[in-house]
């Protein structure tokens, strides 16, 4: 008996083939939204002790505060929060300045500003609040948030790799850049030369973002291998036990005296963070943080009893550089250090991500154009998504000028999205008149934004900076809009001519 050849047959159909492959793309284009947003959103997280400023442009911003004023503060701050929560008051420096006081507890969460005389002021800060939010968790679920913002962070990690090892010849081409060709190839030429020289930036940041995301992940699979399950032996590691349990009441100690101390105990550091933990209760416990100049992390820490006894005082010659690392994965992820210089530099390079992740995107949809296998529906939502965002943010931000407390911010956003996604998924429109039509619509809500600040306010030094540059930043892309869409109908005039001509 002779064997015949078999061929075999793939069980599923073309029809669930394709199916199949299209909702492989979709999610492909969902996951690079999400990449998107979390690097827009992460671009102005970078400025939000500014955007907190801008929101509230009249609350006093102290650039000195006494310790008896900042004591008189947290006396009053402890007298309004449930026995047992947690302080956190940060101190004005000469790179950060204004005080606040934070008080947390698993079903209570409030804050303060604190003005020279320890006077507690209410923070409305809804928009700051809301980008913070949506950059750590997207407004989902702690734990379920953190783990989809770091697959963000990995995916990216990876996509920098990959384009670079897809790139032979990177290092030749990193002064290239063709003019007067195709459009595809032009936007090409300008994503690469981003990707190079951005690349060791765009590392840190997507490497630092991934672990802060999965940190508890990680923890728990540490965990796992080596202390049989036990996260709070590996979160042992690196940070201090809790006391023991003690609920019964107690005072605190005169904070004043503990700041004095701590100065003693860390000559040439200056205390900028207090935690009260288990405040009003005998299980209490202060921790007074130090910061150095020369020192990206706040490395002086000195904890304190209920009774002001020293329980632990730790300094930089102190920590392995395990511990160093550890400490500065946020500050380099956030950029929160360095000051306004800092910051100014984080934020081109993080719109600089921003304009990366949507041109890759925008480059594979048009090569796929190019093969005769154009998506012109996903081409349209990757439209609403890459100028539709940067518009839901502006007019979540227009919105909390009138209403600067609550959900508003939030729901702004949430209906902006849903309505830019559904509106260009229906339209029949090309998506390079979506883009046009929604960078005119952000440049617009971008001057009104700035306009309506500016005439509320009326020049408040503290919003005036801001204000100016979303007067600028619109008109610039008003008239970017204009150029863009004029050279457009001029090329398309042009080719025609040609093909008539032949």
């Amino acid at each position: 008996m002779t064997m015949s050849k078999v061929k075999s047959r793939w069980p599923l159909s073309p029809a669930t083939v394709r199916a199949v492959l299209s909702g492989h793309g979709i999610l492909g284009l969902a996951f690079a939204a999400v990449i998107y947003l979390v690097c827009l959103s992460g671009t102005l997280t970078v400025f939000v002790h500014d955007l907190e400023r801008w929101e509230q442009p009249a609350r006093p911003v102290v650039s000195r505060i006494d310790d008896t004023a900042m004591m008189r503060a947290l006396d009053t701050a402890r007298a309004q929060v449930p026995t047992g929560s947690t302080l956190y008051a940060s101190l004005p420096s000469a790179g950060e300045p204004g005080a606040e006081i934070t008080a947390y507890s698993p079903t209570f969460e409030r804050e303060w500003s604190i003005d020279a005389h320890g006077a507690l002021l209410e923070k409305a800060t809804a928009f700051s609040e809301f980008v913070v939010n949506l950059h750590i968790a997207l407004h989902l679920p702690r734990s379920w948030g953190e783990f989809i913002v770091g697959l963000a962070g990995v995916a990216l990690l990876s996509s920098l790799v990959s384009g670079i090892l897809a790139h032979p010849r990177i290092l030749k081409d990193a002064f290239h850049l063709r003019r007067g060709g195709s459009r595809r190839l032009q936007e090409a030429d300008l994503h690469n030369r981003l990707g190079i020289w951005t690349l060791p930036f765009h590392v840190v940041i997507a490497l630092t973002g991934a672990l802060l995301g999965l940190s508890t992940l990680i923890v728990g699979v540490l965990a796992m291998l080596l202390y049989r399950g036990d996260t709070a032996k590996v979160y042992g590691l690196f940070i201090d036990a809790p006391p023991a349990a003690n609920a019964s009441p107690a005072p605190l100690p005169p904070l004043a005296a503990l700041l004095v101390e701590a100065r003693r105990r860390a000559p040439g550091a200056e205390p900028h963070q207090l935690i009260i933990e288990n405040a009003g209760r005998a299980d209490a416990r202060i921790t007074v943080t130090s910061e150095r100049l020369r020192l990206l992390v706040p490395q002086d820490t000195t904890s304190f009893d209920s009774a002001g006894r020293v329980l632990k005082d730790r300094h930089p010659r102190d920590l392995a550089a395990g511990t160093k690392i550890l400490g500065g994965i946020g500050q380099l992820h956030f950029g929160w250090y360095g000051g306004l210089p800092v910051r100014i530099i984080y934020g081109l390079l993080g719109l600089a991500l921003c304009v990366l992740t949507s041109s890759g995107v925008t480059i594979w949809l048009a090569r796929r154009r190019d093969r005769g296998r154009a998506v012109p529906q996903w081409e349209r939502l990757w439209a609403s998504v890459a100028w539709g965002q940067p518009l839901a943010f502006t007019l979540a931000a227009l919105v909390t000028i009138a209403v600067p407390t609550g959900g508003a911010a939030l729901w702004t956003w949430l209906v902006a999205t849903m309505a830019l996604l559904l509106g260009c998924g229906a339209l029949r429109f090309p998506a390079t008149a979506i883009a046009h039509g929604l960078r005119l619509a952000l440049a617009v809500a971008m001057i009104t934004l700035g306009a309506s600040h500016l005439a509320i306010y009326f020049f408040t030094p503290a919003s005036l900076g801001l204000d100016i540059l979303l007067l600028i930043g619109g008109g610039v892309i008003f008239l970017s809009g204009k150029y863009s869409r004029a050279s457009a109908i001029v090329a398309k005039r042009v080719g025609q001519r040609a093909i008539v001509s032949k």
